[in-house]
């Protein structure tokens, strides 16, 4: 096992650093209270390699490893944990293609976002399916070359600003996960409708909204594999992206540590530094032990993608430890600064704020945990762990 980083791995460290500290933070406090999508930030990341990170070299991208990948969103996670939602949703979306399309859809739908900035959307929750993948409603009936897309999605991110989207549907809901398949939609085509930007408790830099198909033709070559390929698709997508989603708690989490190791040396009470008191203390090494667990499952679980190996275990590993440990560590932050850390004053409130999606999207910090208990019931893991 080498946990050194490479040269590779150092440089793009030190960009997405850079970029946090310089870039995302001095607006990230406006861009929450204002519930603001801040496009220019997300596009001059874009243009340092912060965003289509998984583009392969063979279409024009970086094709940063998976752990790389992971490295960039602790940094963007640590800068704005709703920016970095933003910025890495394009990598999430063009994922299903990246695994289910063929090499003409490829080049036709992926490379195109290496050659301008351009903003790309995943939409697979509905207003009664997020947990229940396979309870899909939005239904796609098939007429000549092209589907009829009918129903809706929420919660989708970037999806004012999305310039395509991967749409999960169904032929028919009554087959379940058999029905489903993957379209890219291409656009503002005629049926589509664009809802408001929700008013969200936090990661509010990250526009949300939910899309309503009414009979939107979409056609058959963007279909993504064959009809009742979305279910693996979809499970695939989400096993690729749970490390870099992880990664991001484990940004908020650094960071409300931070503010909360430097509060605690400056705050006096009792005629001495807070930081002198053993409870204080005990906080701020859980804070840290809980940080670079959490770090090196995500770290483990890029590994296995980069190795081609099957991640799905020790991927929800990382993602419910993380989801669970990030709102534990901001909690805490806040009780470390008191009544300042319950005040907008102060930056731990929102990084507490921020945590809390991470527990809910792209699969509960719950899911995660049915998801363990199968693979453990499978008996997917060895005694080792390896």
């Amino acid at each position: 096992m080498n946990f050194a980083l490479t040269d590779d791995e150092k440089a793009v460290l030190d960009t997405a650093r850079k970029f946090a500290r310089e870039v995302m933070r001095p607006k990230a406090a406006h861009c929450d209270e204002t519930n603001t999508f801040p496009k220019d930030i997300i596009q001059a990341a874009a243009e340092l390699g912060l965003v289509n990170m998984n583009i392969p070299v063979e279409l024009g991208g970086a094709g940063l490893s998976h752990q790389a990948q992971a490295i960039i969103c602790e940094e963007l996670g640590w800068g704005c944990a709703g920016m970095a939602t933003s910025m890495i949703a394009n990598d999430l979306a063009l994922l299903p293609i990246l695994i289910g399309g063929n090499a003409e859809q490829k080049e036709r739908l992926v490379k195109p976002f290496t050659q301008g900035f351009k903003l790309t959307s995943f939409a697979l929750t509905e207003p009664g399916a997020g947990s229940d993948v396979a309870g899909l409603r939005c239904t796609a009936r098939r007429d000549g070359d092209f589907y009829v897309v009918n129903g809706q999605k929420q919660w989708i991110t970037n999806g004012e600003y999305a310039d395509q989207y991967s749409v999960f549907c169904t032929t028919d809901p009554a087959q379940r996960h058999k029905g489903l398949m993957c379209l890219v939609v291409e656009g503002r085509p005629q049926g589509l409708t664009v809802g408001r930007h929700e008013n969200k408790m936090g990661q509010r830099a990250s526009n949300t909204v939910t899309l309503t198909f009414e009979d939107v033709r979409v056609p058959v070559k963007n279909r993504l594999g064959e009809e009742g390929d979305g279910f693996r698709i979809a499970m695939e997508t989400l096993d690729n992206s749970r490390p870099t989603t992880a990664m991001v708690a484990v940004g908020i989490a650094r960071a409300a540590m931070e503010h909360a190791l430097d509060y605690s040396k400056q705050r006096q009470q009792f005629g001495k530094p807070i930081a002198d008191f053993q409870g204080i203390q005990f906080m701020l090494a859980d804070m840290a032990t809980d940080i670079q667990a959490a770090r090196l499952l995500c770290f483990q679980s890029a590994w296995m993608l980069d190795n081609g190996q099957r991640n799905t275990l020790i991927s929800s590993y990382a993602k419910r430890f993380a989801a669970d440990m990030g709102m534990r560590v901001t909690t805490d932050a806040v009780q470390v600064l008191g009544g300042y850390g319950y005040s907008k004053e102060y930056p731990v409130e929102k990084l507490m704020r921020d945590a809390k999606l991470i527990q809910i999207y792209e699969g509960t910090s719950q899911v995660q945990r049915l998801v363990i208990a199968r693979e453990l019931l499978r008996g997917s893991m060895s005694p080792s762990g390896f």
